[in-house]
């Protein structure tokens, strides 16, 4: 009775195009989680920069998957939907390894933006305690209230999301209303009150001198950017949810994507003139935002950037645990996580999720970068997969529905992206010590390990689903794979395709 009772509850199509578009304002507080870094090894006119090209490709990517997301309104898990789909008949690993590699990536911002939000409140409200620590980690890196306070963050997150889809949505709308006083703060008010001065705007070169250049450095940090400015792909997780598929998921995720690259050029520009290149994880932000608008109004600045902050966690919670229900559902992890509590979210993925941050905090400690690399390995690789996927759906699938179809130029634009993610994904994944400097954190393998290490363990979850659970022989190539969709599939697809 209990498996019937979970195969009989859906995700409910309870959002609109505006929904995933607050959804995706969590872009924002990714930026504002690497911002600092960039300022400090790069430059303000490099952030601007980097961020633009980052964000520009954003955008391309979400116009592609514009058609993908609307070709499986029935499924969740996003582009590693579409990763798997695209490749199954070919590699059907790329599956798995797309699915844990995307939802690894959202996963971390929970324990990233975490120990963020501790080191703001300690850094405005605690500033005596900022260098107590507990414990060193066995990442070599410091333990303290911020880290507490951190896991305390994650724990709240999670709570307000496995009670359904509308108190996350609240939670996201006030957080979201909350993001605009920092974003007008730090991007329009600079330039009013004189603090934005003309030549802090400017490259910085760290490395001058040492073992690193700064095209090495711009490499890593497009990289690590792709972590933040890919994020806008989120509106498509939710595509099953929509009421109307076609026209809210394309609404939804153009929408965010021409938001999110305003703020990825202007948010650098304006606070880069106030700060030049005196950032760090966070507590510059307070500095900042003193200096633009007073003791009084930076304070109420904070807590709107600890507002953002906890809107990103609130996504990524949303999304993660998505992903791993997708992947559950599509037989490509084990059955446990293929389950809707009585709310209609996937209550055991998001609890995983919490676990698994929880963690990553109390091992890595305050390295925020250190969580930010080690996550991007699998993220930017899922999103290789996921544009080459495209194409072979294009090949393999011509005739199937597709309420949205991009035009042939998105053809080799894929090709295009395919390739450049492909190429930061191996410079990346092979500088470990270049993305140790940049983050300013001690350099260790262990990073690295747990990022590769996530993927290995997606394989062997896939091999225990088919063999264990499936009793299935174990094959590297799906037979089996639809060139039409199924029924209930058609029908939803007659909702949204146009006539011809």
């Amino acid at each position: 009775m209990a498996e019937a009772t979970i195969e009989e509850r859906q995700l409910l199509k309870s959002l609109h195009w505006w929904d995933g578009f607050v959804i995706a304002l969590c872009n924002p507080g990714f930026l504002i989680a690497s911002l600092g870094f960039t300022l400090a090894t790069v430059g303000a006119l490099g952030s601007m920069i980097l961020w633009g090209i980052s964000a520009v490709v954003g955008l391309l990517q979400n116009w592609i998957y514009t058609e993908t997301a609307t070709m499986f309104p029935d499924k969740p898990g996003g582009i590693a939907l579409y990763a798997h789909e695209g490749w199954r008949s070919r590699f059907n690993l790329f599956g798995p390894i797309a699915s844990f590699g995307y939802w690894i990536g959202w996963s971390v911002v929970l324990s990233l933006f975490g120990n963020l939000i501790g080191s703001l409140i300690v850094a405005e409200w605690f500033p005596g305690s900022a260098e107590t620590v507990f414990y060193t980690t066995p990442a070599d890196a410091t333990f303290g209230l911020a880290q507490l306070i951190g896991i305390g963050i994650v724990v709240g997150v999670w709570a307000f999301n496995v009670f359904g889809v509308k108190p996350s949505l609240v939670l996201g709308y006030v957080t979201g209303a909350l993001l605009m006083f920092p974003l007008v703060v730090f991007i329009i008010l600079p330039y009013l009150t004189g603090d934005w001065v003309s030549s802090n705007i400017k490259f910085e070169d760290v490395a001058s001198g040492g073992e690193f250049s700064l095209a090495g450095i711009s490499i890593m940090w497009l990289f690590l950017m792709c972590w933040s400015a890919y994020g806008i792909e989120v509106c498509a997780t939710f595509a099953p949810e929509y009421h109307d598929t076609k026209r809210d998921t394309r609404l939804a995720l153009r929408s965010a994507a021409t938001f999110s690259l305003l703020v990825y050029v202007l948010m650098p520009l304006g606070l880069g003139g106030v700060v030049g290149s005196t950032g760090d994880s966070g507590a510059f932000y307070v500095t900042a935002a003193e200096q633009v608008v007073g003791s009084a109004f930076g304070t109420i600045a904070i807590i709107c950037l600890i507002a953002s902050l906890v809107l990103s966690m609130n996504t990524a919670t949303a999304d993660g645990g998505r992903a791993l229900y997708g992947i559950a559902r599509d037989d490509m992890t084990v059955k446990w996580l293929y389950h809707l509590n009585k709310f209609h979210v996937p209550g055991r993925a998001m609890s995983v999720d919490m676990v698994v941050n929880v963690l990553f905090i109390l091992v890595l400690g305050a390295n925020n970068l250190a969580i930010l690399y080690l996550s991007n390995i699998g993220y930017v690789f899922a999103h290789v997969l996921a544009l080459t996927g495209f194409l072979l759906l294009r090949k393999d699938r011509p005739n199937w529905p597709r309420p949205i179809k991009v035009g042939p130029v998105w053809l080799v634009i894929a090709g295009l992206l395919a390739a450049f993610n492909l190429f930061l994904v191996v410079f990346g994944a092979t500088q470990g010590e270049l993305a140790a400097f940049v983050g300013f954190y001690e350099f260790s393998g262990l990073p690295f390990y747990i990022g590769v290490g996530v993927l290995v363990v997606s394989v062997l979850l896939f091999f225990y689903r088919r063999a264990v659970q499936d009793r299935e022989k174990i094959t590297l190539r799906d037979t089996d794979v639809p060139t039409m969709p199924n029924e209930q599939q058609m029908a939803l697809l007659r909702e949204d395709v146009p006539a011809h």
